[in-house]
């Protein structure tokens, strides 16, 4: 029993005391009684009330400890052994302790409730697959959410906004939300890995937050958006450059056929065949166009499936042995056993090892050899290793000031060579896109008089970890 409770008692009682002290002295002004009897019963008095508050005093002071023991701290149980201790207790006492447990456990329930509805939200804005960044009204991150955090790196908490988003739009647009504007929209470009173009949406949060929350920071990736209106832009601007000299070409023996030439057997041959000639080059210009929109769409998103390059290359080198034999050439392969895996999409790499190969046909030298070499960094995949494959060719070689612009779209060395020989002037701006999405390399070196050599490299793939058994 804890007797700390009866230190008060003597107050208590001498509070009560009064009352009674205030008549008998009364009496004893009137003369009703002596003075000794007065005090007497003064002291009877007070002795009787201390004695009678001795109990609740002690039980109130027992369910004053009972009801510290649960607390919001308190384990499971708790309550059932302070119920025990307790014993016995009758009165005011019992009905102070059992409101005190009923108050106890609506509180834990209300806290329950509580702890879920915030575990719930947390999952909730876990699971949002929009980047979403939180601020406070002094523009610092409160928190982000996992896919903020994939897209620009580790959010570090209670940091400046300006610490992630370094964009001056942004920031303005965020300080001007802060204090009480309307809901802003920006447009701006990430650059690093691949270059985005991303929408950020910044609107207040209304009402008290536990946690100081003031604004939101939503982003939104649209660089397809974007890659879709300047495709068509390109395509409009390219493509019409490109369709215009073989139509004025069609259009010059259509009308050719359909008058002076109309019977003339010789010519109507001849200028199908040019015809022919003309209408085959502008589809393959349709199909590289279609093909570039397509790889231009999924640049930003990196492929994640193994691709083994080297049965891929040797696949794509048996197709093309007619075409080089044709012109009397050979396809060297240098490609290890060992030759680690790639992440990539099998049928863009192809496309980019044909377009290489099929480039080496063209403008190499009739009767020569073209390499395809392939090499490692490390034997065997290991981490940071870099694949790179190498096709060189036996040709005239380019000047090195049209190096850097040979994966521009319709950029070419000798424009009428390359119409000659069928290209389109984007097999290299395909092959650019296609490793831009692989996080891939393509490095171009070229000696006049000796030939040129591209080799492109890709991060080798690590080997998938084998699943545990359950068993």
């Amino acid at each position: 029993m804890n007797w700390r409770g009866l230190r008060r008692i003597p107050l208590f009682a001498l509070g009560l005391t009064l009352p009674c002290a205030v008549v008998l002295g009364g009496l004893f002004a009137a003369g009703r009684v002596d003075l000794a009897a007065a005090l007497g019963a003064a002291a009877a008095i007070l002795a009787l009330l201390a004695l009678s508050l001795v109990p609740l005093a002690l039980s109130l002071s027992a369910v004053r400890e009972a009801i510290e023991t649960i607390g919001p701290t308190a384990e499971t149980g708790a309550e059932a052994l302070a119920t025990r201790r307790l014993g016995n207790i009758r009165g005011s006492a019992k009905e102070i302790w059992q409101a005190a447990v009923r108050l106890a456990r609506g509180w834990r329930e209300r806290a329950a409730r509580a702890e879920a509805s915030l575990a719930a939200a947390e999952a909730v804005f876990a699971a949002i697959p929009d980047p979403q960044i939180l601020l406070d009204a002094q523009r610092r991150i409160i928190r982000a959410n996992p896919a903020a955090t994939e897209l620009i790196g580790i959010v570090l908490e209670a940091s400046d906004l300006a610490a992630s988003l370094r964009n001056p739009a942004i920031l303005a647009a965020a300080d001007a939300v802060l204090a009480g504007g309307p809901a802003r929209i920006v447009d701006f470009t990430l650059s690093l890995p691949v270059e985005r173009v991303m929408q950020a949406r910044i609107a207040r949060v209304e009402g008290v937050s536990p946690e100081g929350i003031a604004a939101i920071v939503t982003l939104h990736d649209i660089t397809a958006l974007k890659l879709a209106e300047q495709m068509r832009a390109d395509f409009v601007a390219n493509a019409g450059h490109e369709l215009k000299t073989p139509l004025a070409s069609l259009v010059g023996f259509i009308e050719t056929l359909l008058g002076a030439a109309r019977d003339d057997a010789v010519a109507r041959e001849r200028f199908l065949g040019i015809m022919r000639g003309e209408a085959g080059r502008m589809t393959r210009l349709v199909d590289d166009l279609l093909s570039l929109s397509r790889i231009e769409l999924n640049e930003h998103v990196a492929p994640t499936r193994q691709v083994a390059l080297a049965p891929l290359v040797e696949q794509v080198a048996d197709a093309l042995e007619l075409r080089a034999a044709d012109r009397g050439m050979h396809l060297s392969l240098e490609l290890p056993e060992d030759l680690p895996a790639v992440h990539g999409d099998e049928d863009e790499l192809a496309q980019v090892f044909q377009n290489l190969i099929d480039n080496a046909i063209k403008y190499g030298k009739p009767h020569t050899e073209i390499t395809i070499a392939a090499c490692a960094d490390a034997p065997g995949p290991a981490a940071n290793s870099l694949v790179r494959i190498a096709v060189t060719d036996r040709g005239d070689g380019i000047p090195s000031e049209h190096l850097p612009r040979l994966t521009e779209r319709f950029y070419r060395v000798d424009t009428a060579r390359s119409r000659e020989l069928g290209g389109t002037g984007l097999g290299l701006a395909i092959v650019k896109h296609i490793l831009n999405r692989h996080r891939g390399r393509l490095e171009i070196a070229s000696t006049l008089g000796v030939g040129s050599t591209f080799t492109v490299s890709f991060q080798a793939a690590l080997p998938a970890r084998p699943r545990l058994s359950s068993k």
